[in-house]
């Protein structure tokens, strides 16, 4: 069970190289790739025409000071159904080529859920079954598995607004997803942070996933705000968190999705942001030390 977090902010401020470096040096294990962004005109070095080789040089550098890309973030799938759509596929399928090349075992893929959930679930389950399926030939070329993650949306009226359920929020349709597409190849990614703005219950969706559970965003909330911050911070119960995991002998690594961590630190103060990633690093090694105490119990 490796401990890991993303590498986002980092990478946005130093450059991707860089990042890792810092996350070594935080006491991390291994790092989430972040590559929400890769797509259009993002000015990375993995969204242009020397990608393949660009991310060759950042696994050579990580595999020189020791630390792995346990898992990564891809960008978000087709979210209109216009005709960007074929080209954010195709950087899509990019995206799990660098993650193979990288060394990231799982990738952390979105569902479709760009219309409202409660009047379309049905068409939502056909759409994300047809974008899952189809991915599945080059997760086999890769060899990377895709990780389904559980949603929640926005719901607008009158009277303001309010988060409500989205594909996957409820542990039925998550094991029904995981299930019906029925491949070694697709597995559960569980946010915590999600779980707790729906209402689920959060032991209950962790038994119920069982093996299909494979992958984690591991962050905190105030059940209200999808605040993406350090464990210990907001009111989810982590005794609960990983009690529910010891329960089903979770096997996978405990990876953070907490950068909002390092939100009021100016971008420009390198060793502020390094004292962050070192204090993340403990409280993420505490996450996987009271999972392991669990099971020995």
């Amino acid at each position: 069970m490796l401990t890991s977090t993303q590498n986002g902010r980092l990478q946005k401020y130093y450059g991707t190289m860089e990042a890792v470096r810092m996350l070594k040096e935080a006491g991390f294990d291994a790092y989430d790739m972040t590559m929400c962004s890769l797509f259009g005109d993002h000015p990375s070095p993995l969204n242009g025409e020397n990608w393949r080789e660009e991310a060759q040089k950042i696994r050579a550098y990580a595999d020189s000071i020791g630390i792995s890309c346990n898992q990564s973030h891809a960008i978000f799938p087709p979210v209109k159904g216009d005709v960007s759509d074929a080209e954010r596929y195709e950087a899509l399928i990019r995206h799990l080529e660098i993650s193979s090349i990288l060394g990231a075992k799982i990738s952390v893929v979105h569902p479709i859920q760009y219309l409202g959930y409660a009047k379309n679930v049905e068409k939502l389950k056909e759409m994300n079954m047809e974008f899952y399926r189809g991915l599945i030939p080059y997760c086999e070329k890769f060899n990377v598995k895709i990780a389904v993650e559980n949603m929640w949306q926005r719901y607008y009226n009158k009277s303001g607004n309010r988060i409500v359920d989205s594909v996957c929020s409820r542990a039925e349709e998550f094991c029904d997803y995981i299930d019906t597409l029925n491949s070694p190849w697709i597995v559960a990614c569980l946010d915590i942070g999600h779980v707790s703005l729906v209402g689920e219950d959060m032991t209950r969706m962790i038994h119920a996933l069982g093996p299909r559970l494979q992958a984690l965003h591991v962050h905190d909330t105030d059940t209200c705000v999808d605040l993406h911050t350090l464990p210990f911070q907001g009111r989810i119960d982590f005794e609960e968190v990983t009690q529910a995991l010891a329960d089903i002998d979770y096997q996978g690594d405990i990876t953070l999705e907490a950068d909002s961590f390092y939100g009021t630190i100016p971008a420009d103060q390198k060793a502020a942001h390094q004292a962050a990633a070192h204090y993340m690093a403990q409280i993420t090694d505490t996450l996987r030390t009271m999972v392991q105490t669990k099971k020995q119990k």
